[in-house]
């Protein structure tokens, strides 16, 4: 079952553009290790359950998997072969716009390298770049 949300106050939006660094959701907050973007994009509903799906089982329920990002904007397409005008289309999908540095997964209560090997094949998934990044251990 793909993420969209309950109910929406408007069921359509325009597309905006997503523009500058992430200031929020940034740092590895619930994990050990996260996967943070290097470039902005929308990643649809789809794509983040084929990254959780992904991870959850090369993890074999070992640890945790966190999803940071919510598909809370809706695209709309009009239908193949349709005629210019008769208003916007319906809504086809639900994406998440992420800015440069927005952490996408993270993962917790596992070995090293067997969270940086889930968080490589979510990175597979993605339609933007990523990286692997640490939690910073508190001083």
């Amino acid at each position: 079952m793909a993420l969209m949300p309950k109910r929406v106050k408007h069921r359509k939006m325009q597309r905006g553009r997503v523009r500058g660094n992430a200031t929020r959701g940034n740092k590895v907050s619930f994990g050990d290790f996260g996967l943070q973007t290097l470039e902005a994009g929308w990643i649809t509903a789809r794509q983040i359950e084929a990254g959780r799906v992904a991870a959850t089982h090369f993890l074999h329920r070992e640890g945790r998997v966190y999803i940071r990002i919510f598909p809370d904007k809706p695209v709309t397409s009009k239908p193949l072969e349709t005629r210019m005008g008769k208003g916007k289309g319906e809504p086809e999908m639900w994406v998440a716009p992420v800015k440069p540095g927005t952490m996408l997964f993270e993962i917790s209560g596992t070995e090293a390298d067997t969270a940086k090997s889930a968080l490589r094949r979510i990175a597979c998934k993605m339609p933007v770049r990523c990286r692997l990044v640490k939690r910073l251990q508190a001083r």
